[in-house]
């Protein structure tokens, strides 16, 4: 009788503990670094939210303006003050970016409708600057931020998206890391990118690690062959999802 209190205990309670914890296995909040690293120029870039949550970001202009700039929406547990100040952005575009909420110094917690919301109204914040073009703004998301990304493509007039080992619903990479989890009920925070992008018809640019071990290629081809307007897709050989950017290969098809 004990192991079938055990085993019962087991299948109720880890369903349980996926449910009320899921938050802690998706988003990873990192605090401020400092804005010691920040190219000389930067601006602080703050965006109050629908919820009056305040939301606190960078942006790094470099050339011409109003210039056609890049939004950038980062990985779960990315701090974005470092990417935007990478230098190796194409020369004369403006690069932007917003913490989500709960990293860095921006306020609140993060959830999936959250951060979605707050794509649009940062895209909204950006197309309103007289020193941005509205008509060349394209969206960047590594990750998690490609669920951000896709659904900023679907609701708002970008130019075009970067997709940086994006995914076609964290529910299928949630089937692929805990099989023996009922996913699909569990998961509140779904990210269900493949179904807007039959809507998006902008040029695409996919850029994957061959070896990702966390978001498998597959699960991003399932994106990619989804993708209503024209794509191309770069695979770097021997590259996995942290390391994806440290080479030439990763920056030169993004300077095209």
């Amino acid at each position: 009788m004990e192991w079938l209190v055990a085993f019962a205990a087991i299948l109720i309670g880890l369903p349980a503990a996926a449910w009320f914890g899921q938050e802690r296995l998706i988003f990873f909040p990192q605090p401020g670094s400092g804005t010691s690293h920040l190219p000389a120029g930067t601006e602080a870039l703050e965006v109050v939210a629908g919820d009056g949550t305040r939301l606190a970001g960078f942006l790094v202009a470099r050339g011409v303006r109003p210039a056609p700039t890049l939004l950038y929406f980062g990985g779960n547990a990315e701090e974005i003050s470092w990417s935007v100040a990478d230098g190796r952005w194409p020369r004369g575009w403006t690069v932007a970016g917003v913490n989500y909420r709960g990293y860095g110094t921006s306020e609140g917690r993060p959830g999936e409708r959250e951060l979605q919301d707050d794509g649009l109204r940062v895209f909204d914040a950006l197309a309103a600057r007289p020193d941005v073009d509205a008509r060349r703004i394209v969206v960047v998301g590594r990750s998690l931020g490609t669920g951000v990304a896709v659904h900023v493509a679907a609701a708002r007039p970008v130019a075009a998206a970067i997709l940086i080992s994006p995914f076609d619903s964290l529910v299928a990479v949630g089937r692929m890391h805990y099989p023996w989890l009922p996913v699909d009920w569990l998961l509140r925070h779904r990210f269900d990118s493949v179904t807007l992008a039959a809507s998006v018809e902008v040029p695409m640019l996919t850029i994957v690690g061959a070896a990702d071990g966390i978001i498998p290629p597959a699960r991003s081809r399932a994106l990619f062959d989804a993708w209503a307007g024209p794509r191309t897709w770069v695979a770097i050989p021997g590259a996995d999802h942290n390391d994806l950017g440290s080479t030439p290969a990763f920056w030169s098809p993004i300077a095209t």
